[in-house]
């Protein structure tokens, strides 16, 4: 089932040092082809053996925001250096999908 999709970094005008406020920005088609409304949350393997949970359920994430936002997310692109990026330069990752609901995240 191992389809890999290309994702970019994402943070809110809030985004601090502690990770809060950062995630990864999926396509719309993506994010249709891949989540379930009714899973409630992905789990994301990040490198290093970390792995996040995100939100999968909140009405915006189906309307206009189609971020999948952990502060784990955040605190491995601070510490791998991906983040904080140039305005308009956010990093492009990789997103592999290896069961339903779970995610392999990747540089």
């Amino acid at each position: 089932m191992s389809e890999s999709f290309i994702v970019t970094g994402w943070r809110s005008g809030a985004a601090s040092p502690s990770g809060s406020g950062y995630g990864v920005r999926l396509r719309k088609a993506d994010r249709d082809g891949l989540i379930r409304r009714s899973w409630g949350s992905v789990i994301i393997d990040l490198p290093y053996g970390t792995t996040a949970n995100a939100n999968v359920d909140g009405a915006a994430f189906w309307v206009d925001c189609s971020e999948l936002r952990s502060a784990i997310i955040g605190r491995w692109m601070l510490s791998s250096g991906g983040a904080p990026w140039p305005e308009g330069s956010p990093p492009t990752l990789k997103l592999t999908l290896v069961e339903p609901g779970h995610f392999v995240l990747s540089d």
